[in-house]
């Protein structure tokens, strides 16, 4: 016989509401009993009723996650996380590709509204405009780009790419190029912007190159210009385009780092796995994808479907949260970065062979932190 709430209620000596509210409505119990009545609950092997909890809650338990670019590994572990943070708060993940594509975004976030609570924008190409505007129809986080007014989750890229530009000036090297992403990107305005004032404090002159695709092709195919160009180190948007650079370079005879010093963005796994290995700013997805979940979860994801829409920030009970929350970056030193023309006659010390941590604290909001 199916075990029901009444005999959780019962093992754990609450009232049935409790029962309900521990899984519907968790952050309305005291801690001490929700840890109680799920442990009596897993002892006993009771299930809640999901539809059931939908029927009474307005809730469908689902958070819609939109990507740019399924293809591109810097997003799976983003995914991974937050597909992990939302189980464990006993919600599922839908996950759906863009394709780079902000018409395709907007089309995303209409299909998914009637069927979750909530939306996940990751990297968005759309105009904060529009994103302010979807964001009325759903509950919205926005992921690695900054909308005024909406509940934001960022990487420090412009901390990242300012230590990347010091590396390579501290290197000896004076012309430098950044290889543009998407014209679109907010993490590409925030890099050209801290590059350019990290390049002028050094003395350094800076090459713009881009926009571009934020592809191993994307990469490749600007080499013969970087070559051209005659700069003797490169910062770009990402580590794809990072790699299809070096390949490219090598197709035109140019080495790296001997003769061009490349730098990348993210930290994915083929960076530890190209020749050379790739210096690059990791970023920190999966810390990105955790916090993303739990502040849409904070936000008025706990209240009722029904209090949504344009008077939903007076409703009874909702509550909307406008936090941004900054996470750190690191810049990892591996072999695509070495002396360039104005390098230093006597070496100075090596920087120890891994991760140069930046020194930031970062926000935290609604009184809890979001370390990883």
């Amino acid at each position: 016989m199916p075990v029901t709430i009444r005999d959780v209620a019962r093992a754990s000596g609450v009232h049935i509401s409790t029962v309900s509210r521990t899984f519907s409505a968790p952050h309305l119990v005291n801690p001490e009993t929700r840890v109680r009545v799920l442990a009596c609950a897993e002892d006993l092997g009771y299930r809640p009723n999901r539809a059931a909890r939908a029927l009474i809650t307005g809730r469908t338990y689902n958070i819609g996650l939109i990507i740019a670019d399924i293809a591109n590994p810097f997003f799976p572990p983003l995914i991974k996380a937050a597909e992990s943070q939302a189980r464990h708060r006993d919600y599922h993940v839908f996950v759906a590709d863009s394709n780079e594509d902000p018409t395709a975004e907007e089309e995303l976030v209409h299909a998914l509204a009637k069927q979750v609570d909530g939306v996940l924008l990751c990297s968005p190409r759309m105009s904060n405009s529009l994103i302010e505007q979807l964001s009325r129809d759903v509950p919205l986080v926005v992921v690695n780009r900054q909308v005024t007014g909406l509940p934001c989750v960022l990487m420090d890229v412009g901390h990242g790419a300012r230590s990347a530009v010091e590396h390579l000036i501290g290197l000896g090297h004076r012309r430098i190029a950044l290889l543009g992403g998407p014209r679109s990107s907010w993490t590409n305005r925030e890099m050209r912007r801290a590059a350019a004032t990290a390049v002028r404090s050094g003395g350094g002159e800076l090459t713009v190159l881009g926009p571009n695709a934020p592809t191993e092709t994307g990469g490749s195919a600007v080499a013969e210009q970087v070559r051209r160009s005659g700069v003797t180190a490169v910062l770009a948007y990402n580590d794809l385009m990072a790699i299809g650079l070096i390949e490219g370079l090598d197709a035109v005879g140019v080495r790296v780092p001997q003769e061009v010093s490349v730098v990348g963005v993210d930290d994915i796994a083929l960076s530890r796995l190209t020749r050379p290995k790739l210096t690059t700013v990791a970023t920190p997805t999966g810390a990105a994808g955790r916090t993303a979940v739990d502040m849409l979860l904070q936000q008025d994801i706990e209240s009722p479907r029904g209090a949504r829409g344009p008077t939903a920030g007076t409703a009874v009970g909702v509550r909307r949260t406008t936090a941004q929350v900054m996470l750190q970056t690191d810049l990892v030193i591996r072999d695509s970065t070495g002396p360039g023309p104005h390098a230093r006659p006597v070496r100075p010390l090596a920087a120890p062979h891994g991760t140069y941590r930046t020194i930031r604290a970062y926000r935290s909001f609604l009184g809890w932190g979001c370390g990883y």
